[in-house]
């Protein structure tokens, strides 16, 4: 039934129109959308509008979620999917958003089978097999150089293999063995800049040494919001991102 699932959303595309005011603040954190061609443009317009018929935003904490909001997310969700499809975000239905960050509490269980739970602060988050969760704050106006919105849902496109584990499913042509020569050098040299907590002189945002997981998120994130970071500081990752999102930014 793809077929009627594209013309709908052809319908929804010529029947909505993403404002201008996210627009502004869309390529306020990714600066590459303005080199836009009108066409890609378009099309950018044509899959944020389809986002928003498909999923369902809630506000949360008092959030009124209104266009200027919804529009913003879309766009930015957008971005990583305008080549690959839309249909890659297609497991989860819901954006949560909070009025800022917010305190999440996490249970795990250890090697011993003790469980533990974790208190801490985050900006988004991505569930398995639920919604994606942002600061309303941050979606709308984030740090230059970063984008929560796409490193959620890098989040959501690595879960797409079933484990966060910094490895998506790869388009047609590229291969496990070429993603992890370029992927694992470059997270062991983040691994070291988190362990010694060196923001300032750090490569790309620390963080992505936490894990495979969030190595893929940041660089992916970095990859659109300042790609010409992430190719001095990793060339083959950078071609990577190039090959699996379709993009070329710099």
């Amino acid at each position: 039934m793809r077929w009627l699932r594209d013309r709908r959303r052809r319908r929804v595309a010529r029947r909505y129109r993403v404002s201008a005011g996210a627009w502004s603040r869309a390529e306020a954190a990714l600066p590459g959308l303005r080199r836009m061609q009108p066409a890609q443009r378009e099309r950018l317009a044509a899959t944020a509008a389809a986002l928003i018929d498909e999923k369902r935003f809630e506000g949360l904490a008092g959030v009124e979620v209104d266009r200027l909001a919804v529009d913003t997310v879309a766009l930015q969700a957008a971005v990583p999917v305008l080549e690959l499809g839309l249909d890659w975000y297609a497991p989860w239905t819901t954006v949560l958003l909070y009025p800022a960050g917010f305190i999440a509490t996490h249970e795990y269980e250890d090697e011993d089978g003790i469980v533990h739970i974790e208190e801490g602060p985050l900006i988004g988050e991505a569930w398995e097999g639920g919604p994606l969760v942002l600061s309303l704050e941050d979606a709308l106006a984030p740090e230059p150089g970063s984008s929560v919105v796409i490193h959620e849902c890098a989040h959501k496109l690595d879960m797409g293999q079933g484990t966060v584990n910094g490895l998506p499913p790869l388009p047609q042509g590229m291969t496990v063995e070429e993603w992890s020569a370029a992927f694992l050098p470059a997270f062991q040299t983040m691994e070291g800049y988190a362990a010694e907590e060196q923001e300032g002189s750090a490569p790309i945002d620390p963080y992505a040494g936490q894990d495979p997981g969030e190595f893929f998120a940041v660089a992916s994130e970095t990859f659109f919001a300042d790609p010409r970071r992430l190719r001095r500081a990793f060339p083959a990752v950078y071609e990577q991102l190039r090959r699996f999102y379709g993009w070329s930014l710099d």
